[in-house]
């Protein structure tokens, strides 16, 4: 007579580490981390940003630093400097 298939088996490594990376990876559903909440001081996002080519253009003409340009003029017409 032949045994039953268990209904139980034992976690493989595999299961175990895809389990570990997909809760390392895997964002919480229930909002922003306490870690966004809380905004450092000087500290800056990276996202993707279309401008007009001739805007772009005029930034970059002065070569090096001109992320920090436009985000300047972007402060200054925010109304954020200081």
């Amino acid at each position: 007579m032949t045994r039953a298939p268990s209904r139980y088996s034992a976690p493989t490594a595999q299961s175990v580490a895809e389990a570990a990376f997909e809760k390392a990876t895997t964002k919480p559903v229930d909002g922003p981390s306490e870690a966004r909440k809380v905004a450092l001081p000087g500290a800056k996002e990276l996202i993707s940003l279309r401008l007009d080519q001739d805007v772009l253009a005029h930034f970059q003409n002065d070569g090096p630093g001109w992320q920090d340009r436009i985000n300047e003029a972007l402060r200054k017409a925010a109304g954020l400097d200081g």
